[in-house]
């Protein structure tokens, strides 16, 4: 019997608990607000962040973050990416021996430029062999109602990635295994860029042949980026890759995408984090990614544009011109 722990009950967190129950885990869930986690353990529900979902019985909830982990084999953590650090560095000496952590969270955290992956890893002081990263098409409510899905684990250790895939492979959620963890992890930070500059252009009104040129070539900036780093061309268009592009770009259940429909539609960049609710990772994650191409002399135009509408006072109808506006070159290059 695995036992798991999932930091972090927001709708993600809460959802790949019931995946791992469902696989067979025991799992614990610890969140910022003592109240979730006492409805978890009460009433195995999370109504504030997965309303109408019953969660298996498996699935409990707890309000300290080290009785959460302790004895764990694997810990899941799917806090907000920039509050990552503090989150785990009180954990590192709690942690059982030989447990794994696998990061479910999609960012590069602000002023270091690391991975998540690299925050934890130095947060809880595990080597690369004992870290995993989780990636794919992965929309919370539609895993959460048990609809079928894969996703990708990704480690520099290939008995990690079976060891967390088989905690969560279930007969509606398919986890592959991959040791390209900068690739997978890059594709989940990115990806959340792009569906930002495809919800602001969808908010001005543009339509779907708009939304597949941003996606493509947002899919060649994190292709870029990725083998800057060191990563495999084969993921990019794999599930971690085009997979999960797609659907954070194109659902509207991806919270990134609303909020930039909504600055698309003229709201500010506070009003429109209010009008969508949770944590939208894009937006603080598209400066970090953006110093982390500068860093490497990887060029993202579109990464660029993003973080010049939400931080540098670029009107939302300048985007488009300034991506189209760009000198004329082959395809490939």
């Amino acid at each position: 019997m695995t036992r798991a722990a999932v930091l972090g009950a927001g709708a993600w967190g809460t959802t790949f608990a019931a995946v791992l129950a469902d696989a067979g885990c025991d799992v614990t869930v610890w969140g910022r607000d003592a109240a979730v986690c006492e409805a978890i353990a009460r009433d195995h529900r999370n109504e504030r962040y997965l309303p109408g979902i019953d969660l298996p019985e498996r699935v409990t909830g707890e309000a300290d973050p080290a009785a959460a982990v302790a004895g764990a084999d694997v810990v899941a953590v799917a806090v907000p990416s920039q509050s990552a650090r503090a989150v785990l560095t009180p954990l590192a000496d709690v942690l059982a021996p030989g447990a794994v952590a696998v990061s479910l969270m999609k960012g590069v955290e602000l002023t270091t430029d690391r991975r998540m992956s690299e925050v934890m890893g130095e947060a809880l002081g595990l080597p690369a062999e004992r870290l995993a990263v989780l990636s794919g098409p992965n929309l919370a409510a539609e895993i959460a109602a048990r609809q079928p899905t894969a996703t990708v684990v990704a480690s520099a250790d290939a008995g990690t990635a079976e060891r967390v895939a088989a905690a969560c492979a279930s007969g509606y959620f398919r986890p592959y295994t991959n040791d390209d963890v900068v690739g997978v992890e890059l594709c989940g930070a990115v990806k959340n860029v792009i569906a930002l500059a495809v919800g602001i252009s969808q908010g001005r009104g543009l339509g779907y042949n708009t939304m597949a040129t941003v996606i493509t070539r947002g899919l060649v900036e994190i292709t870029r980026l990725g083998l800057a780093l060191g990563a495999k061309a084969e993921t990019f268009p794999g599930l971690a890759g085009m997979g999960d592009l797609m659907a954070t770009c194109a659902s509207p259940d991806s919270r990134n995408h609303r909020l930039g429909l909504a600055v698309g539609r003229g709201l500010s960049l506070d009003e429109a984090v209010a009008a969508t609710g949770g944590t939208a990772e894009g937006v603080k994650s598209s400066r970090s990614v953006l110093d982390l191409a500068e860093r490497v002399g990887v060029e993202m135009p579109i990464t660029a544009a993003v973080v010049q509408v939400l931080h540098e006072g670029l009107p939302v109808d300048a985007l488009a011109p300034l991506l189209l506006g760009r000198p004329r070159k082959a395809e490939g290059v």
